[in-house]
Parts: C-alpha cells; sequence; structure tokens
C-alpha cells in the first residue's frame, strides 16, 4: 500500500483519516522490515533509533486522525512481520548473506522513501538507508575476516549461503529472533540484549541445512502412470440402484476399482427412480431418438471416486421394478436414448466443474448400449467430432442381442451407409436386425468377460448366430474374469453377519464362523440345526441359462443322500412353482424362497458348505467366486467362467478349488455332488483345505482393472 499524493492522485477526494492509515501502515512495515534487519546485522541500536523515527513520522503525517486506527494498524503490522520471517529455521542462512541483505535493505528503501514523500522525513530516510549500506559492508569485512581465522572456507564446496550459519553464531550484539517480532511490533525501547549462542551451538544447524530439500514428500504417480485416461461406463443396469442380474455388479465395482488406478471414471445409467444419491444438475438437453424430439437431464453423484452420472427420462421410470419390461420398440427406445445421452454427458455434464470432453474411451456394457459404438462413429466421427474418442463392447451375454424386424432400424436415426451392419441371416432367427452385431463390429476393442467365455462365442454352439462375426474380429478380442467387490462381499466385513446369530470370519477362524452362519442360517429358515449334516445351496435366475431343472430333475435323489438344501431365486412361472412343491415334500430337508433378498443372498453363501451351479451356459459367474471368497465350496458344470475359476480337485495331489461335471445331465451332475458329499464326510482335512485354498485367492477387481487398462489402452492408440 502506498500513501496518496493530493496532487497527483485523482482519488484525492478520500477522508484525511483515510490517508494517514495508509501512510502509517506503510511506514509501519518499513519499521518491521528494519527492525527485522536490526537482528540480522547485529547492530540493533541505530536501526531500531531509525524505527522509532519513522514512528513518530508517520504519526505526525498521520496526526489524530490516525490515532483511533492504532489498534488495527497493529494487527496489520504482526500479520506484515509474519510474512517477513517464514519458515525461520530453513530461511535463516539465506537472510543471513550478504547479497540478500542488500537486496532488502534497498527494497525496504525505496518502499519507506516513495511512503514519505512530500512529509519532510525523506532526509532522515536517506541517512538510515545510508547506515544500513556501511553495516552490510562492514558485514562482509566481517564474514570475510571470519572465514579465514577458520581455515578459508567453512567447507570444502559450500556455497556461502549454506556457510552463513556459523558466521551468525559469532559473539556480536544481537536478539533472540523470539523478540524481533514483538519488538517491531510494538517498537518499545531496544530490550536488554540477551546473551549471545554458544558457537558449538550452531553445528547441528550447519550440518542439518544441506538436507533441508530431501525431506520434501514427492506425491506417488498413479497406479496407471502414462496410461491415466477418462472412461466412461455405460449400462443399463448399476448396482445398488439398479440390478437384475451380474451386469449390475460389474457396473457397480469395476468403476471403482479403474478410479483406484486414476483414471478418472464416469458412468451413465438410467435413473429408473429417485436416488438419494443423484443431485439434478439441472443440465437438460433435447435429443432426436424414436423419430422425435425428446428432453433428457441428468443426475449427478460423486462416490468412491466415480462420477455417476443418471439419464432421467420418463420412459424409464415405469419400469423401475422391471428394467427390460415392454414391447421390442420400447426397449430400442430406452436403450437408443441412454447411448445417445452418454455421448452427449461427457460435454454437457460439468462433473467437477470441468466436463470429461472428447478424450475418453467408452466402455458399452451388452447388447443394450452396442448402438453406442454405432452412434460415435456415424454421428460424429464421421463429421471430425470427437475424433479421439474410442469404444470398446463388452459381452456380458451373447445370447441376448437386441434382435428386431429389419423394419424398426428407421427409429435408430442409422444412416444408410450403415444399415448392412445391422443385416443378419441365421438359422436362429432368420432375417432380422441385430444391433450386437453392428456395435460389435464398429467397437474398436472386444472384451468377454472370461477366457473360456470369449472362446465359446467364437463357437457356433455358444455364438447364438454372432459366430462367425467374432471370429473374424478375434484381434481385437479378449476374455477378462470378473473380481467381486470385497466390499460388499467378504465375510470378514459383511454386515449381514453381525445379528440373528450370524458372525463374521476369515481364514483363522473358518471353522467356528462358518459353523455358527450354517447354525444361524438353520435356524432363520426353520431347519433342524445340525452341524454335521451337509447343507447345499443354490442361488440364481430360475431359467433355462442357470439349470435349475437339473436340481429339480435330481431332488429325490438329493433327499435320500442326507442333505439340506436352500434355494433363492425368481424367473420363469413354472419353476418357481416347482421350488414351492419341493419345499411343500420335504420342509424338513429343503427351503425355497422364491424372490430375490440380498440379506438371504449373502447369509447363504456364508452358511452352505457347498454351492450349486450347474449352469448350461455361465459367461464368467460371480456366485462361485461370492462362494470361495467365504469358504463355500462350489460343484459347477465346467463352462464359460465356471471352468477358468473353478479348477477340479484333485485328491492325490490335494489341489482345486471345487468339483466340476462337463457334461449337462443329471447323471454327471449327481456324480460331482456324490463326490464332493463324500469329501465332506470322510475326508474334513481335505474339504477344509479346499475351502481355504478358495478363501486365499486374490478375487478382488483390482486384478481385473489392470487387464482391462491394457484394452483401453490399446483401444486408445488404434485409429
Amino acid at each position: 500500500a502506498q500513501p496518496i499524493d493530493r496532487k497527483t492522485d485523482p482519488g484525492s477526494h478520500r477522508s484525511p483519516t483515510v490517508r494517514s492509515v495508509s501512510a502509517v501502515y506503510t511506514l509501519l512495515l518499513g519499521s518491521c522490515a528494519a527492525s527485522r534487519l536490526s537482528f540480522l546485522l547485529g547492530s540493533s541500536s541505530e536501526l531500531q533509533i531509525g524505527s522509532q523515527q519513522m514512528m513518530q513520522a508517520a504519526l505526525c503525517d498521520g496526526g489524530a486522525a490516525a490515532l483511533p486506527c492504532r489498534s488495527a494498524n497493529a494487527r496489520h503490522l504482526a500479520l506484515a512481520n509474519a510474512r517477513l520471517r517464514p519458515n525461520r529455521r530453513q530461511q535463516r542462512a539465506f537472510l543471513c548473506h550478504p547479497a540478500s541483505l542488500q537486496r532488502r535493505a534497498s527494497g525496504i528503501a525505496a518502499a519507506t522513501t516513495s511512503g514519505k514523500a512530500g512529509s519532510g522525513g525523506e532526509k532522515d530516510l536517506e541517512v538510515l538507508h545510508e547506515q544500513l549500506l556501511q553495516q552490510i559492508e562492514e558485514r562482509k569485512k566481517l564474514q570475510k575476516t571470519l572465514a579465514e581465522k577458520h581455515g578459508g572456507k567453512s567447507s570444502a564446496g559450500q556455497d556461502p549461503e549454506a556457510a552463513a550459519p556459523k558466521a551468525v553464531s559469532q559473539p556480536r550484539s544481537a536478539p533472540q529472533p523470539q523478540a524481533a517480532a514483538p519488538t517491531a511490533a510494538a517498537s518499545p525501547p531496544p530490550a536488554p540484549v540477551p546473551p549471545p549462542p554458544q558457537p558449538q551451538q550452531s553445528a547441528p544447524q550447519q550440518q542439518q541445512q544441506p538436507s533441508q530439500p530431501q525431506v520434501e514428500v514427492v506425491p506417488e504417480p498413479p497406479l496407471a502412470g502414462d496410461n491415466v485416461m477418462n472412461v466412461v461406463f455405460v449400462g443399463a443396469e448399476c448396482a445398488p440402484w439398479s440390478k437384475t442380474g451380474g451386469l449390475g455388479d460389474v457396473m457397480g465395482a469395476l468403476p471403482k476399482a479403474m478410479a483406484r488406478r486414476g483414471h478418472r471414471v464416469m458412468v451413465v445409467a438410467p435413473r429408473y427412480a429417485n436416488y438419494e444419491e443423484g443431485w439434478d444438475t439441472s443440465v437438460r438437453i433435447q435429443i432426436n431418438a424414436g423419430g422425435s424430439l425428446v428432453e433428457v437431464g441428468y443426475f449427478h453423484g460423486y462416490l468412491d471416486g466415480v462420477d455417476y452420472v443418471f439419464v432421467d427420462h420418463p420412459a424409464y421410470h415405469h419400469v423401475a421394478h422391471d428394467l427390460y419390461a415392454g414391447s421390442g420398440p420400447e426397449i430400442q427406445f430406452r436403450c437408443a436414448l441412454l447411448c445417445k445421452a452418454a455421448l452427449e454427458a461427457v460435454w454437457c455434464v460439468p462433473c467437477g466443474g470441468v466436463p470429461y470432453g472428447d478424450s475418453v474411451v467408452f466402455v458399452a456394457n451388452d447388447w443394450h448400449t452396442a448402438l453406442l459404438p454405432v452412434y460415435l462413429q456415424a454421428h460424429y466421427r464421421d463429421y471430425d467430432k470427437m475424433t479421439y474418442a474410442r469404444a470398446v463392447s463388452v459381452i456380458h451375454n451373447i445370447a441376448h442381442q437386441g434382435r428386431a424386424p429389419m423394419v424398426e432400424i428407421g427409429t435408430l436415426e442409422i444412416p444408410d451407409s450403415y444399415t448392412h451392419l445391422f443385416y443378419l441371416d441365421d438359422p436362429v432367427g432368420g432375417v432380422h436386425m441385430n444391433v450386437f452385431k453392428a456395435g460389435l463390429i464398429l467397437a474398436h476393442r472386444i472384451v468377454a468377460v472370461s477366457h473360456g467365455y470369449a472362446w465359446e462365442c467364437q463357437t457356433q454352439d455358444g455364438g447364438w448366430g454372432l459366430d462367425h462375426i467374432l471370429r473374424e474380429h478375434s484381434w481385437k478380442l479378449r476374455g477378462i474374469v470378473n473380481g467381486i467387490d470385497t466390499t460388499d462381499w467378504s465375510p470378514h466385513c459383511d454386515r449381514f453377519l453381525t445379528s440373528d446369530g450370524y458372525r463374521q470370519y476369515d481364514m483363522s477362524t473358518l471353522q467356528e464362523g462358518k459353523a455358527a452362519c450354517k447354525a444361524a442360517l438353520q435356524r432363520e429358515l426353520g431347519l433342524p440345526e445340525d452341524p454335521n449334516i451337509p447343507l447345499l445351496g443354490f442361488i440364481g435366475r430360475l431359467d433355462y441359462q442357470k439349470g435349475v431343472d437339473i436340481i429339480r430333475d435330481s431332488f429325490d435323489w438329493l433327499m435320500s443322500s442326507g442333505v439340506q438344501l436352500v434355494l433363492l431365486g425368481s424367473g420363469r412361472e413354472d419353476l418357481e412353482n416347482s421350488l414351492r412343491e419341493m419345499e411343500h415334500s420335504r420342509g424338513d430337508q429343503c427351503r425355497a424362497w422364491v424372490g430375490f433378498n440380498v440379506s438371504i443372498a449373502h447369509r447363504i453363501t456364508a452358511g452352505c458348505d457347498i454351492l450349486l451351479m450347474p449352469s448350461r451356459f455361465e459367461p464368467c459367474g460371480l456366485n462361485q467366486l461370492y462362494a470361495m471368497a467365504y469358504g463355500t465350496v462350489p460343484v459347477v458344470h465346467a463352462v464359460g467362467g465356471l471352468r477358468d475359476t473353478v479348477s477340479p480337485f484333485n485328491p492325490h495331489e490335494n489341489t482345486g478349488l471345487g468339483w466340476t461335471f462337463d457334461h449337462v445331465d443329471g447323471g454327471a451332475f449327481r456324480t460331482a455332488v456324490h463326490d464332493a458329499l463324500f469329501t465332506y464326510r470322510e475326508y474334513r482335512d481335505s474339504f477344509r483345505s479346499i475351502q481355504l485354498r478358495g478363501m486365499d485367492q486374490d478375487l478382488t477387481w483390482d486384478k481385473a482393472a489392470q487387464q482391462y487398462e491394457e484394452v483401453l489402452v490399446a483401444a486408445k492408440y488404434q485409429w
């Protein structure tokens, strides 16, 4: 701050009080600096006298108008003094260097001279300036003399700033550093000079000075390193807000793992209901979908390092309880609207104040978002828009492909030059429009949710009519096994195992914890409590894929084997009725929960000894991963991801994670279950070792996230 020149300053109309306070503040700052230099130069008497002269001149210039503001000036002065002496221990060597003192003295003299212009004190300030320069020259001579006295230089190769502390510690007339601030703030008479520090006390400071720069903590780089990128996951469901199967779990867990690796991650999903975590961004845009112009809104939430963006439109609200309800054209409309809204979200939604922009990699999950790669290429990249954006298509279940009559392609806003990509004529569906086919062709990379499933999709039996497309594009196809979210699925922190007799456990407490959960599950479901009877479980959709009919056909054999059976699921009406009949016929051994309950699913996984998964095909499967993490041994059909994740038990080498069977029929299924029951009853130690091996695996999403990152990088650099 500088005082106002009444002759030249256009703001001279301000009151004398304001002008006086400005002048006092400026000169007090100069006085504070001079007092600080008095400590550094070791000649306190002349400089403190100069400080008093500056204070008196300032008060005389301000007059009585400045007196009411003295308390405020004191606060400003204390703040200014604090700014003049930051990090005293680290910067003392720099402040004591003669060149530094000369620069500071020149700056202070220039500031105080300009602040006192026209007040009659210019001559005194010039005298003070000359005294400061004289003291600096004397200080240089003294430092040179002391250096020669102690053997020339203080140490070989040491610069003058590092050697300065030794010179400061020599006997001289100087106050302690603590006294400098109050002396300058209140400007009292000079305080008595305390005894100087002993020379040997300066040695530790001199030794510590060179190591100061090494103390700086450098933050660790992101785990992804140079591969950090913007990633946008798009899906029709996302746990915990919307879920019908494994797709929702993947959308809820994989983005968090990618964010932990340092990527900026967004998830785009429909807003089926009012989500507490999603806040209205007030962003509304119009999108051409279904042959008309519709308006969508965006809701945003930030959780676990991930931006969750929910697309709001009335078409999503009425299917909150059945996500895939409605006719074929209605489902196609919702899917097309989601894809277009996701492409615009990277520009329209200011996540954290900064949109993602076009340098992104979209991850389109399953056929519901297969139109995203098509729209990206046909509506943007062909017009030199979003040229740095890429799209990766993830196959969760190739049996669902978005098939429809070719005449419906007119409602999807597809250019004529791209319609041939949707055409498919195969023995399964005849001539039809296939949305998944076009998305796979135009995607920069393709991911299947397991290695085995990536191979099966290229076979005539497992490709569901698209096997030739995947064989043709096998160069960009890779299988990656899913992981599990250990914050929700881990026996040592499962929130559903904290009441009703259930108990959290880990590998060290497996026997006690598993027994407690088994007894609690039997008690909760009304089964006889027996720690020795094998308890079998099934969790999944009741449809042809999951093979629950194989369990139904083997029900009498299971009951005669002396086991208890617990089933949880919903789906086909005939299979739901079969579960009810099974419970009604053998209520003392079987319990069927028709529907889905998250708490019961966790408790069945923890309380059962064996989990049954006779799936006819399984892209990856998550229930077998959950089971192994909880010490529950799986019996699975060796297909898809089940083959990749469950290695068969070898009793001779005591290896393996469970039991498998190769053919989908009741005989092979019963043989595998018989072997598991025999080992459980007769070789409990071997069964326990299988449980421990399953719990000891790294089943987290972090491993899968690293592999996904490799795919995204490959897509990023593909032109």
